[in-house]
């Protein structure tokens, strides 16, 4: 079912590389939520810009600090002279530019400096397209994520704590440094007791079927509790397929090096399977063809 979106709300549906963005209007002014992957930079301010209609964007606010949410900050921000607020939670690792923090040493991932302008607290309300927004405490996937909620029309702008088909990694789990299980079942709670008609996630078309959403989410955290391996093997899928979405391909040798060399990878493995590089590696592969997210072709692991 497509979700009934108000006509000043328009999403760019971006794919995995890239978290959705979602440009909210309010007359001649607009607010752009999460600004997708740095590589994908150029391509962003193209959209924003075809998607403004000669309207002038005012603000970029981010639902989480992952970096296919704050990839294109510094390019949109340099391209229409925008501010950027975050939430408070990411400040530090920002401010410093943390890149441990933010994931992107840890993961082997990229993204470009910025500076924020203000701060998002849970519990105060954000002025965006002409509308007040609730801003949501939505632990688990990234501890310090926000969503946004709009009570009169109903709209739940969630990041990665809900998508149609479940929610983002849960990173604390992997690192063992909190419970991001019990939060992400706290935050999928709040969702539950919200009168949502649409849910604009930050992958995936918007949707309707809250309901749907909501008992695959819960499914996956009973899934992750059963079995602590299914989370490492989650983590390391996940962040493949990222990678193979940036490169395009990976040489087969290459992989059992990666998996010993990226901290996300070795600490996984460490704690939840306990395998050679080689094993995860072919394992891997394994996986990501089966899913039909990825192909040999040659000494070659090719994006599907």
């Amino acid at each position: 079912m497509s979700a009934p979106l108000p006509d000043d709300i328009l999403v760019f549906e971006r794919g995995w590389l890239s978290a959705n963005n979602i440009l909210l209007f309010d007359g001649a002014a607009a607010t752009l939520v999460d600004t997708g992957y740095v590589s994908h930079a150029d391509q962003t301010i193209e959209l924003v810009r075809a998607g403004l209609e000669g309207r002038t964007l005012t603000d970029i606010v981010n639902t989480h600090s992952h970096s296919d949410h704050i990839g294109g900050n510094a390019a949109v921000q340099r391209s229409f002279d925008c501010r950027i607020t975050i939430p408070e939670g990411m400040h530090a690792a920002v401010q410093q530019w943390d890149e441990a923090a933010l994931l992107l040493t840890v993961a082997d991932q990229r993204g470009e400096r910025f500076s924020a302008d203000h701060l998002a607290h849970a519990g105060e309300t954000i002025a965006m397209g002409g509308r007040e927004w609730q801003a949501l405490a939505a632990p688990g996937h990234d501890m310090d994520a926000l969503m946004y909620w709009q009570p009169e029309t109903g709209v739940l702008i969630s990041g990665d704590a809900l998508w149609r088909d479940g929610f983002g990694v849960l990173f604390v789990e992997i690192f063992g440094t909190e419970d991001g299980i019990g939060a992400a079942r706290a935050t999928l709670d709040h969702i539950a007791r919200l009168p949502i008609r649409a849910v604009i996630p930050g992958h995936g078309a918007p949707f309707a079927e809250v309901d749907h959403a909501l008992a695959a989410a819960y499914a996956r955290l009973r899934a992750f509790e059963e079995d602590g391996a299914r989370i490492a093997r989650n983590a390391i899928r996940a962040c493949t397929t990222f990678a193979l979405l940036e490169q395009r391909r990976v040489a087969l040798d290459d992989l059992p090096g990666w998996m010993a060399r990226v901290p996300l990878f070795r600490i996984a493995n460490a704690r939840f399977l306990n395998e050679t590089p080689e094993r995860l590696a072919d394992w891997l592969v394994d996986s990501l063809e089966k899913a039909g997210a990825a192909r040999r072709e040659g000494d070659w692991l090719l994006v599907a």
